[in-house]
């Protein structure tokens, strides 16, 4: 493989963090979704996966660092060490390049006893692979089975609870990249966001709706079709009601994780129709109580 620094872009001093915004980045351009029979994309999209896969592990990361000081080609470090007779790949010992005075019994005693400690590791997991799932507003709200295309092109289902968050990871066991060494696969990671929604917006687990009410409506009150996650219900509103009244739907809101729902909070926007000659002709001769003021406390 290639120099992973140069594959994906990045300083040889990066951070993991920006080892990763390069990543999702070439990730998203290359993605075989977004470059069908497209042979040298896909081509590129598996190196900088491969390489990703390299520097995101730190202990992986330093071998391939510490091949390239000791002096060997980008294909150095992790699982590329020096060659074992015929081209084999073997254990590399980097203590030989500091121990160049000693004698071979010693340099193949190192050599075997670093082996003999390798055999005796458990076998490493495989890496871990990530991934985003954008979903929208109900969707969240109501769960369910959504198709998700992993770095590498495969495709595998996703179950999303209800009430999904922002933000939330989900964990795919077994569905990561394989274990070089024989081991379990590791996993998938799927980083869930939501879109947002033209009416409703969540806090916490509420979700909250902006309803506009006529002037007649929020003066004499009504009972008035306000839309939810669930569906439209019914809904009094109080005679007197001001613009940013908050009434409550309880139940109507996000599932939580103690099996209970948030609830709908409804703020109320009094809207007047544009040139209503008689409301106008009304309100020039209407004159409320002396004691009204509703600026009063400002």
């Amino acid at each position: 493989m290639d120099d992973p620094y140069k594959i994906l872009g990045v300083a040889k001093t990066a951070t993991a963090d920006e080892i990763r915004k390069a990543y999702r980045k070439l990730a998203k351009e290359l993605h075989p979704d977004a470059n069908p029979d497209n042979k040298a994309a896909e081509e590129r999209f598996k190196n900088v996966s491969q390489a990703f896969k390299t520097l995101s592990d730190p202990k992986s990361r330093a071998e391939y660092d510490a091949g390239q000081r000791a002096g060997f080609g980008p294909g150095a470090g992790h699982g590329m060490g020096a060659g074992m007779g015929g081209g084999a790949r073997g254990p590399f010992n980097f203590r030989q390049t500091r121990q160049n005075n000693r004698g071979f019994d010693d340099i193949f005693s190192d050599l075997f006893t670093d082996f003999g400690a390798q055999t005796r590791e458990a076998p490493r997991k495989g890496a871990d692979v990530r991934q985003t799932l954008t979903i929208d507003f109900l969707a969240a709200a109501s769960g369910g089975k959504h198709r998700v295309t992993l770095p590498g092109g495969r495709a595998v289902e996703v179950a999303v609870p209800s009430g999904a968050a922002d933000g939330q990871v989900l964990r795919l066991r077994g569905q990561g990249e394989a274990s070089a060494m024989g081991g379990a696969p590791g996993d998938a990671l799927i980083e869930i966001r939501i879109a947002e929604h033209r009416h409703f917006s969540r806090a916490g687990d509420d979700v909250r709706l902006e309803l506009p009410v006529s002037l007649k409506e929020a003066a004499l009150g009504a009972k008035v079709r306000v839309p939810t996650i669930d569906g439209p219900v019914d809904l009094q509103v109080p005679a007197g009601s001001s613009s940013g009244t908050l009434l409550r739907l309880r139940g109507k809101g996000f599932a939580s994780g103690k099996g209970k729902r948030g609830d709908q909070i409804v703020k109320l926007v009094v809207a007047l129709p544009p040139r209503d000659e008689a409301l106008r002709a009304f309100l020039e001769t209407w004159t409320p109580a002396q004691a009204y003021d509703p600026r009063k406390g400002l």
